[in-house]
């Protein structure tokens, strides 16, 4: 009854509905301009290369709890050569990794032969993949390329890397999951080149000792920016007549604290992507000490985590379950640990000398050729021996291959 009225709500988290509604949300974030902000851009190639330029390995667990590598089965070149006809194993993993890391998602199709085993990964465009849940829980997916007809594909025919998720089938962005972040920072980008557009110049009021007649202030003012505004008529002469004045108002990108709120903003986006900030090229506090802790970081808490949802991922969508009882996938991200020479030598000279360690293990380590039987040899201090055993039962070398 009037003047009541009964109102209905729908509550939802999702910023592009809020967005589509035209709900006005504190920070809402384009997928498009966030990902081309300068740290956003760097937080996701670390992210991407690195973990792409790794080697990327199709393992078999051996009888005595060992592993070697698979190179008979024919997932193992997928992954290390040609990962798609005509694409690297390196542009492909790179294609994925990124997609993962700006949409939240990232498909390729898995093209196997007559045995079911996979012969190439066919990297998807993000955008245009339609996921849908049937009411069995399966999931299909709809693949309309930007030229050609609509495919239509189950779950075991693709490949689909999903970044944290609600419902188990769609992943989160991680810059809608922290969208007030990037949305902080598309406003400030935007708002520093607005001033840049002027050379930095303050805006300021055309003072008139009387007043205008009607529609002359609009006039006057589109004159004003066609003959000053831009930074190409900064140092233009201003003439003004009828007793006008131009007062500029005094707020400087210091006086606002504006670059430091920039600072703070691009540190809240390395911290979404957990990439230290010297490596995204914020070097403000950097020192030796530092960048080398932060790289090693890199490492352990960004690089490791992203790989095991990758691994994962491809194991239960390129292994059958059978096949994962003895395959299994790695990244190698010891070469990213590795210190300098003088620390390299020092650690094989402990191995060699505790007895886990030969010659050949050691020159493979550091891309040397082998040198032979000789170089099987494993030796350990003569004042080593088995617990319990006598002095003459005891083995000084080992020379086990």
């Amino acid at each position: 009854m009037w003047p009541f009225k009964t109102e209905k709500r729908i509550a939802s988290s999702d910023p592009l509905i809020g967005e589509f509604l035209g709900a006005r949300w504190a920070g809402i974030a384009d997928i498009e301009k966030a990902s081309g902000l300068a740290v956003a851009h760097r937080c996701v190639q670390v992210i991407s290369e690195n973990l792409a330029g790794v080697p990327l390995t199709l393992y078999r667990r051996t009888d005595k709890g060992g592993r070697e590598e698979a190179k008979d089965h024919p997932l193992y070149n997928v992954l290390a050569d040609e990962m798609a006809p005509g694409y690297s194993a390196f542009e492909v993993r790179e294609w994925l990794l990124a997609a993962l890391l700006i949409f939240g998602n990232s498909y390729a199709k898995i093209v196997r032969n007559g045995r079911g085993q996979v012969t190439s990964l066919v990297p998807l465009i993000t955008g245009s993949v339609a996921v849908e849940q049937l009411a069995s829980g399966r999931v299909r997916y709809r693949y309309t390329p930007l030229n050609g007809a609509t495919e239509v594909l189950l779950s075991d025919e693709i490949l689909h890397i999903r970044y944290r998720t609600r419902d188990g089938v769609i992943g989160r962005s991680p810059i809608h999951m922290a969208s007030m972040a990037f949305g902080l920072a598309v406003s400030q980008a935007e708002q520093a080149g607005s001033a840049a557009e002027n050379a930095f110049r303050p805006a300021g009021a055309l003072v008139f000792p009387d007043k205008l007649a009607a529609g002359g202030k609009d006039s006057i003012i589109a004159k004003f920016k066609e003959r000053f505004i831009g930074s190409l008529k900064a140092n233009e002469v201003m003439v003004l007549d009828g007793g006008a004045k131009f007062e500029t108002f005094q707020f400087s990108a210091k006086d606002s604290e504006f670059l430091d709120s920039r600072k703070l903003s691009n540190l809240d986006i390395c911290r979404v992507y957990g990439v230290p900030p010297t490596v995204a090229g914020i070097v403000d506090q950097a020192t030796y000490s530092n960048v080398e802790g932060e790289s090693r970081a890199l490492v352990q808490r960004c690089l490791q985590p992203m790989a095991k949802r990758v691994e994962s991922a491809m194991a239960l969508a390129l292994l059958s379950p059978e096949s994962r009882k003895t395959l299994f996938l790695e990244h190698d991200l010891d070469c990213l640990l590795h210190g300098d020479l003088v620390s390299r030598y020092n650690a094989y000279r402990v191995g060699r000398e505790g007895g886990w360690l030969n010659v050949n293990t050691i020159r493979a380590f550091e891309n040397l050729g082998n040198i032979g039987t000789e170089g099987d040899t494993y030796v350990q201090p003569m004042n080593m021996g088995v617990l319990g055993a006598s002095n003459d039962n005891r083995n000084i070398v080992d020379t086990a291959a």
